[in-house]
């Protein structure tokens, strides 16, 4: 597979923020995509409502204090922790939908549904459902300069088009190419790092380059702070 098809797998695989079906997600476009607003300048993030969340979430709520500052997290995995900086200055929304999840047990008891090894190299995780269609209930807007890049140790929003991040992320265990469409808010520890690298070393089911991991991956919670 190339790096240019590896990338438009990713879009398309990424689903919808809402849903939690076990149809592919279409490719939106940046004309046709539902467009979420927020302005991480001004620190206001609209968190708008999408399909019905893989378990039962509230968005944040207005009066909460947004992230001004790093953030750290951990993933706990059956394969290991997974420590984590959260960019919480530049990405706010995206960090503080994520921290917001994971207060509510959103991740925990869940399977990380997809790794690719060939093209562009990434753990997904973050759909409760395991199909990569399910997602919190809500979608919220990208946080992106065009500057992104996804390097090993990347913590990123994977996505379905513009605007529609929900909950599912993929941590990137080597260097990938990708378009400059998925917010970056985090980087993994280099400890975290070789969890996922361990992870990927197995491969995907069946050999294929793009699958479930060979050995099933299962995140029982997030540590905040």
């Amino acid at each position: 597979m190339s790096a240019a098809l590896a990338a438009s797998a990713l879009l398309l695989l990424a689903g919808c923020s809402g849903g939690a079906t076990t149809e592919p997600a279409p490719a939106a476009s940046a004309s046709t995509a539902p467009q979420a607003t927020a302005s991480a300048a001004s620190g206001e993030c609209s968190y708008t409502a999408s399909g019905q969340p893989a378990v039962d979430v509230t968005p944040p709520a207005e009066s909460t204090e947004r992230p001004t500052g790093t953030v750290k997290a951990t993933l706990e995995t059956s394969a290991g922790a997974i420590p984590m900086t959260l960019t919480g200055e530049r990405t706010p929304c995206t960090v503080e939908s994520f921290v917001s999840l994971a207060q509510q047990q959103y991740f925990s008891n869940t399977e990380c549904h997809r790794l690719t090894t060939q093209g562009i190299f990434v753990l997904q995780c973050g759909d409760p459902t395991g199909t990569g269609r399910g997602g919190p209930g809500y979608r919220f807007a990208d946080e992106l300069d065009g500057s992104e890049t996804y390097p090993a140790g990347t913590v990123a929003m994977a996505n379905a088009g513009p605007g529609t991040n929900g909950s599912q992320f993929f941590l990137v265990y080597a260097d990938s190419k990708l378009p400059p469409n998925y917010t970056v808010f985090g980087t993994m520890s280099p400890e975290g790092l070789q969890v996922v690298k361990n992870i990927a070393a197995a491969g995907a089911a069946g050999g294929s380059p793009d699958g479930a991991p060979a050995t099933p991956v299962t995140i029982t919670g997030v540590t905040i702070g």
